[in-house]
């Protein structure tokens, strides 16, 4: 699949999988150096044709498409910029991670794939506007070099190396903070510590998969 063949997939199976509902969350690649190919604003997945999808420089700018960009566009810029690792972000919307960032309390590592895959806590952004510049600069900062992060009162941001990544990493985040949820109504919640998170991410990164850096 091209890029834009795959953002079409991605954004169907957000709403499959109930990541997200209508039009809300974003998807994004970086198709070239300064250059990302983001979903339309306001737009619903199910429908969405590969000419909708919309090709924006570093500076917001539209280069290619008829429709105006995501609400999110300077988020994603802003990741995009401090993160040379990350060529692919996920936006969604999902239930329990949600829930999290309401509480504004992060997602811990409690299960071995989200600490694979996010590298430990999904830290929480400080709040912002959506949209803005501010939201940007917080969600980058609460990135750190992780996989994924909570957006304070919003959602689930999640990058990786190709859109496959990205998206898994906003579905773990979904999964953990369901878990997490669960094991608070059970009563007791183990957390994988810091230097078990740290040996699981090098396996995952150097050799997990049949290509480094893949699952």
């Amino acid at each position: 699949m091209n890029f834009k063949q795959e953002m079409l997939y991605f954004g169907k199976k957000m709403v499959q999988e109930k990541l997200v509902a209508s039009t809300w969350g974003n998807i994004s690649c970086l198709v070239e150096p300064g250059k990302i190919l983001i979903t339309p604003s306001g737009m619903e997945y199910d429908f969405l044709e590969e000419d909708d999808l919309v090709l924006v420089d570093f500076s917001g700018r539209v280069l290619e498409g008829r429709r105006k960009p995501s609400s999110e566009l300077l988020m994603h810029i802003e990741i995009y910029k401090n993160r040379k690792d990350v060529t692919a972000i996920v936006h969604t919307h999902s239930l329990y991670a949600s829930a999290y960032a309401a509480s504004r309390q992060p997602v811990p590592p409690l299960i071995e794939d989200m600490a694979m895959v996010v590298g430990g806590w999904a830290e929480v952004s400080e709040y912002a506007l959506p949209g803005s510049q501010e939201l940007a600069r917080n969600v980058v900062k609460a990135l750190g070099l992780k996989g994924a992060a909570l957006i304070a009162n919003h959602g689930v941001v999640g990058v990786g190396g190709d859109l496959s990544e990205a998206y898994k990493a906003c579905l773990l985040v979904e999964k953990t903070a369901h878990i997490g949820l669960a094991t608070k109504i059970l009563g007791t919640t183990y957390i994988l510590s810091d230097q078990e998170v740290e040996l699981m991410r090098k396996t995952y990164l150097t050799a997990y998969g049949q290509k480094k850096g893949r699952g």
